[in-house]
């Protein structure tokens, strides 16, 4: 048998346009997805990065001159303070397109940086002072500053609200669900009752606790030169104490200062706040494969979006997509953060370069992670709880009340009740294996001559009765404490 060719690649066929000259995104961040996460482009792009390097070298310039360091050096007047720092806050896309030219011809990225700054420097009257942008620096002494304002600034003003809005919304359903009785499953199996308010409200706290480590985040920075020894600076300027003026400029860039580095940052703060992400992700994961088992169980209704369809062949069904591709997205912000955090914190003597490069996917690692922040908050916007579902459960399951009472016979063995010998093998026998309805409960109840009071108790106890202080739990610790 003889099969056709299938005809020339979509790819290789001459009189299509190219789909790279259509400006199309090779990856579903800055593709598909790019709504969800554009408020991170603000900090991590390499956009962001390069206005991030011109703040920081306007900022030393500033920091060098006001503290006249240099002989002939005197505090710039706040026009020209101003005139400075306006290069950052103009930085805009022609800027960037400008900077792309100048690197295709450095070759280097921070050096366009530094010709940058310096370009703008005779319309402020600065023209002389060309020489101090860039003062004794190392790249590194640019880039580990600009990564620290950029990383500081997307955790605390998009991946912080984001992790705290869906946590907010689990904690309000929380406290909606707090004394809805539900069936627990343990080895998915049915065990002790809880209430669904109570389930949500572990994570709750599972997930405050970790955004609270991440609050608490230490973002480091140095500034000491190329190999962390201030040699060129002092051989600049020996009367200076470089170790207070690089201590506070790093400071007042709002950083925490790293004392003793080689060329380079070391990174271990990131390898912190990486892991401390990954795992607040992978605790959303967890939540979210709850979630979806819930949905396939009935436990909860997703509401049906108008004109949405949830599947292209089965017009009845509503597929729990939010939750799956939240499931992804944290997978793949995990790999991308356990890399980096894994990789950053190394590096060959002095230094090496594999941080040029994996530095530029920390967005794309957030990105994943903010992403299925969004889809988790929409998501649960999408659910109903279905309370005849989890009553009707609990009901066909008065198996699960033989914990209480063979603990109850065991208490009443303690306190002298005759008749209470081997309670849990009598229950064993009576449950496992077998369906007990709520009358051949209380006949077995009835037949095992315990006291009056334990008897009561245990007569009037239903699943949906049995959950403790579950309620009460989830309504004093579950909720959010951000």
């Amino acid at each position: 048998m003889t099969t056709q060719p299938a005809g020339p690649s979509p790819a290789s066929t001459d009189h299509r346009r190219s789909l790279a000259d259509s400006g199309a995104a090779l990856g579903p961040l800055d593709g598909r997805y790019r709504a969800a996460v554009a408020p991170l482009v603000e900090h991590l792009s390499e956009a962001a990065l390069n206005r991030n390097r011109i703040h920081v070298e306007v900022e030393w310039f500033i920091h060098l001159a006001e503290h006249a360091v240099l002989p002939g050096l005197t505090p710039l007047t706040d026009e020209q303070k101003a005139g400075l720092r306006a290069i950052v806050t103009d930085f805009d896309a022609d800027s960037v397109a400008e900077l792309a030219a100048t690197e295709k011809v450095t070759v280097h990225d921070v050096k366009a940086v530094e010709y940058f700054i310096a370009d703008r420097l005779e319309g402020l009257g600065l023209g002389r002072l060309k020489p101090l942008v860039h003062f004794a620096c190392t790249s590194e002494d640019i880039n580990n500053l600009a990564y620290a304002v950029g990383v500081r600034d997307a955790v605390e003003q998009v991946w912080l609200p984001a992790a705290r809005a869906a946590v907010a919304t689990v904690s309000a359903m929380a406290a909606e669900a707090a004394e809805t009785p539900m069936l627990s499953r343990t080895h998915g199996q049915p065990a002790t009752p809880t209430t669904l308010g109570k389930e949500m409200s572990v994570f709750v706290h599972r997930l405050t606790r970790q955004t609270r480590r991440i609050a608490a985040q230490e973002y480091l920075g140095k500034i000491n030169g190329a190999t962390g020894t201030y040699a060129a600076h002092l051989a600049a300027a020996p009367d200076a104490d470089w170790p207070a003026l690089s201590r506070s400029f790093v400071e007042h860039l709002g950083l925490t200062w790293n004392p003793l580095t080689t060329q380079i940052e070391s990174h271990d703060w990131q390898a912190e706040l990486y892991a401390d992400v990954a795992r607040f992700n992978r605790i959303l994961h967890g939540f979210c494969v709850d979630v979806w088992s819930y949905i396939s169980i009935g436990y909860f209704a997703q509401i049906p979006v108008a004109g949405a369809t949830g599947s292209s062949t089965m017009p009845h069904k509503v597929n729990p997509i939010r939750f799956e591709n939240a499931e992804a997205n944290l997978e793949l912000s995990c790999a991308l953060l356990d890399s980096l955090g894994a990789t950053l914190v190394e590096s060959r003597w002095q230094r090496d370069l594999t941080d040029s490069t994996s530095q530029r996917n920390i967005g794309v690692a957030l990105g994943h992670s903010v992403l299925a922040l969004t889809n988790v908050t929409k998501g649960l916007g999408q659910l109903q709880v279905a309370d005849a579902v989890l009553a009707g459960d609990l009901d066909t399951n008065w198996e699960v009340l033989g914990e209480a009472i063979q603990t109850v016979m065991r208490a009443e063995a303690i306190a002298g009740v005759e008749g209470m010998d081997n309670p849990y093998e009598r229950l064993k026998e009576l449950t496992r294996g077998h369906r007990v309805d709520g009358e051949r409960m209380r006949e077995f109840v009835r037949g095992l001559g315990l006291s009056d009071g334990a008897q009561a108790r245990l007569l009037e106890l239903t699943p949906a009765g049995y959950t403790g202080v579950a309620a009460q739990l989830a309504k004093e610790f579950g909720p959010a404490q951000d």
